[in-house]
């Protein structure tokens, strides 16, 4: 769970914030009007962060990828009433 705390505070308790996330392992986030702001985490959290970011890149590009065009059923395009229907990209 963090910590939160108000903009205006965090201002005048940086160091101590500071200390808290990296010799506490606390994770603070800053709050403005009552809604996240930034969040401070140490650095080895953050290289944590971006590891899992850069690992679940590949798999959605991939699945993405594997998508194909299925025809609709008969009589499908004017069930519902929609008037758009997708056409693919010229030249695929």
């Amino acid at each position: 769970m963090a910590y939160e705390i108000p903009v205006t505070q965090a201002r005048a308790e940086l160091a101590d914030l500071i200390n808290r996330v990296v010799y506490g392992g606390e994770r603070v986030v800053v709050t403005r009007h009552g809604k996240p702001l930034v969040a401070l985490v140490s650095a080895d959290d953050l290289r944590r962060l971006e590891e899992a970011e850069g690992a679940g890149e590949t798999p959605v590009v991939s699945t993405v990828a594997g998508v194909r065009e299925v025809a609709s059923a008969p009589r499908e395009h004017g069930r519902f009433g929609i008037a758009a229907e997708h056409r693919g990209v010229a030249g695929s």
